[in-house]
This record gives structure tokens, sequence and C-alpha cells, in this order.
């Protein structure tokens, strides 16, 4: 039987973002973070083998720095929670590497944490947690997916996109309109100078029923939009706000029918695309109108971070679970494979 966590050390590795935290009974203790877009900006993307390479380069100094922060020492912690998958495997394999170390060397429990499930629970992290249940909107780079939450572990998939994800397309657009990298973050800037009123963009799959999402039209419509304009500043404005206006609207429309078809009414929106001020504000009105309530993790926690993986965990070792002896990873995991706790 395992004894009750205390305190939880989160290890993300998953991409491009390394995130260390602790979290405890009493809540987030300490949170690190190192980011490697500069690196990654030089190419225009992320270079999975440098990724790699400095996860193995930072984890440690930033584990000590979190216990040092936290003012506890290694031997106080309860277990080592990590991001087993999905995403890239030498990114991957290099904190299950460390995790799966610390926690035998500890002597104490490792607990494998699914990328996506720790990005649905940040908003848990708050101060006004969602209560269960709720419709999740998970939004990313890698991911767009309605998710409907019983409980930790309990999730049932509604619909996803079946090409880009919503994230991938931000980033596509804002290459070719050449407003570099990262390209979410530059479209949304970009686009806070467009002229909403010039350009329309459809809104795909709006029409069809079902909460399917597809993106990847938006992006060929915005080149072919780029194409038939003088490609100025103004009109790359004027096309950032046409896509982000349709990616927002899109985004609102299934959420709201996700809500109306499972009878519930909270949502919660989490993922690196969150964070999009237009794509919040679009959502709060939609919510409004129908008399429900939303919720967002805090900005730093909407990218990648390590008090998901942390409070995940948490949940989790909390409950009784923990690793056998192995080290593994899963660049591809469905969130529905998930098993809720048996404790929760």
């Amino acid at each position: 039987m395992i004894k009750r966590p205390q305190l939880v050390l989160g290890i993300e590795s998953s991409c491009d973002e390394t995130g260390v935290a602790i979290y405890g009974d009493n809540g987030l203790i300490a949170d690190t973070l190192y980011s490697q877009v500069e690196m990654h900006a030089e190419y225009g993307g992320v270079v999975p083998e440098l990724a790699s390479r400095d996860h193995i380069r930072k984890l440690l100094p930033l584990i000590k720095q979190c216990l040092v922060k936290a003012n506890i020492q290694a031997n106080e912690l309860s277990g080592v929670a990590y991001t087993a998958g999905p995403g890239l495997v030498g990114a991957l394999f290099a904190g299950v590497s460390v995790a799966r170390s610390l926690a035998y060397g500890w002597g104490i429990p490792s607990i494998a944490v699914h990328h996506m499930e720790g990005h649905l629970l940040a908003p848990m992290l708050e101060a006004e947690p969602p209560s269960f249940p709720f419709v999740a909107l998970l939004v990313s780079g890698g991911h767009t997916q309605l998710i409907r939450v019983k409980c930790v572990g309990h999730y049932e998939l509604l619909g996803e996109s079946l090409d880009d994800a919503a994230g991938e397309a931000f980033d596509k657009t804002a290459k070719l309109l050449q407003l570099g990298y990262p390209g979410g973050p530059a479209l949304a800037k970009c686009a806070e100078q467009g002229d909403p009123t010039r350009f329309t963009f459809p809104r795909p799959m709006a029409n069809r029923p079902g909460l399917d999402f597809s993106f990847s039209g938006l992006k060929t419509f915005a080149l072919t939009t780029s194409q038939q304009n003088t490609l100025d500043q103004q009109t790359r404005a004027d096309i950032a706000r046409a896509f982000e206006d349709a990616v927002a609207d899109t985004l609102a429309i299934k959420c709201k029918r996700a809500l109306l078809q499972t009878g519930l009414s909270t949502l919660v929106v989490a993922g690196g695309v969150s964070a999009n001020k237009h794509l919040r504000h679009t959502l709060n009105t939609m919510c409004d109108g129908i008399n429900a309530h939303v919720f967002y993790p805090r900005h730093e926690f909407c990218t990648d971070n390590g008090a998901m993986i942390a409070y995940a965990g948490y949940q989790r070792l909390l409950a009784g679970e923990h690793d056998p002896l192995r080290i593994q990873a899963r660049p591809r995991w469905p969130l529905a494979e998930l098993t809720s706790p048996s404790a929760l």
C-alpha cells in the first residue's frame, strides 16, 4: 500500500519546453521552466534532435533549482511524475530516463502522465478550479480535441481535427505570411492591426453535423488570398485577422454544440492556443449566451510546463498508481485509453 503522497516532482519534456515543478497537499510549491524557442527559431520550427539534447542538458539543473526554490530535500519527495507521451520520442526518453532513474535512486514511485491529461487538468491549479463533469477543448500545436470529462482518467472523445490541429494551422499560416517563429503568438500579434471586414474566411465543417474539425483548408485559403493580393504589412495583418476570426468562430461553434449535446454547462479550454486573447473573448461571449461557464489555465500554464504534470501525477499517486520498473515512452497515445484511478 503506497503511503499518501505529500510532494510530487513533475517533469515535462515532450517537445521544446523543459519544465519541472513540485506539487503537494497544499498545492503548487515550486515551478521552473526553460524554453528552447530561441534555439529553434533559427530553423523555423522544432528540431527534434536539438530538443532532446537540450532536455538532457537542462533537466538536472532545473530539478536542483526547483528543490532549492521549494526549500525541500530530495528525501522529502513522495513520487516523481513524468510525461510518457505523446510527443517527440527522443525528448520523451530524455525525461523518462531521468525521472525513472531518480525515482529508483530515491526509492520512491514514479508515475507516467499523459501529456494531454496534464493540459486538461491545468485549470485545476487555479484558485477557482472547475468542477467535474465538464467538456474540455484541448487546443494546441499537435491536438485539437473535444473531450467529455467525467473525472480524472475518465475521458470520452467527442470530436477531433481530421487533419491539421488549430495550433499547427496557426504556425503554417504564420510561416506563409513570413511572420516568424513561434507562429501562433506572431500571427495573433499581427492580427491585432488587421481589418476584420476586408477578408472573410470559411468556418470549416461548421455546417456539418458532429464535433470534428478541419483546419488545413484555412491554411490553403490564406495562401490563395496572399497570392491574389500584394503582401504588404497591412495585407498580412488583414489575412491574419481573418484567419484568427475563422479559427475562433469555428472552435466556438463546435464547443457550443458539444455543451448542448452533452447537457453540460462547464467548458474547460487548455493547451497552447488557449492563451490566444481573441479565442478567449469569442468563447466567453458564446458561453455567456448559453449560461455556461468557461475556465482557462493561467497564461504560463497554457503552454507545456512541469506544474500540470506534477498535479496529474499527484492525483494518480494519491489513488495508489505507480509504474513498474521499466522505461517506456509513447509518441502516440490516445487520451481515451486512460483509465480512472480506482480511489478517485
